[in-house]
């Protein structure tokens, strides 16, 4: 599967309730020391996240998306067995009580 370098809010909870539904970790990685209330999130740490499994999507986010979109590349580089992604928006864009539904 391709994954493109950003995805929204929308997309991160569709994508992870399809994707973990498939046996595919997907990890919310705070960058910036500042967690997302009511999102389960992990600071970035490369030493622990090498350990996650081969071909889990790493979701990096800082407050307003556009330093991490820049560091894509080398998230991209050190985490070379795993797909990184770029939250766009940030957390300054997260709405706390957005959910998707079954369909």
């Amino acid at each position: 599967m391709e994954f493109p370098n950003e995805w929204t809010q929308k997309e991160f909870l569709q994508n992870k309730k399809r994707l973990e539904a498939e046996g595919i970790k997907v990890v919310l990685i705070d960058t910036v020391l500042s967690p997302i209330e009511n999102a389960n999130t992990v600071i970035y740490n490369p030493y622990e996240l090498k350990n996650e499994p081969e071909g889990s999507v790493f979701v990096f986010y800082c407050d307003s998306g556009k330093a991490t979109l820049n560091r894509l590349d080398e998230y991209k580089k050190r985490f070379p067995k795993h797909h990184c992604i770029s939250l766009r928006g940030g957390r300054g864009y997260w709405r706390i009580n957005m959910s998707v539904l079954d369909e």
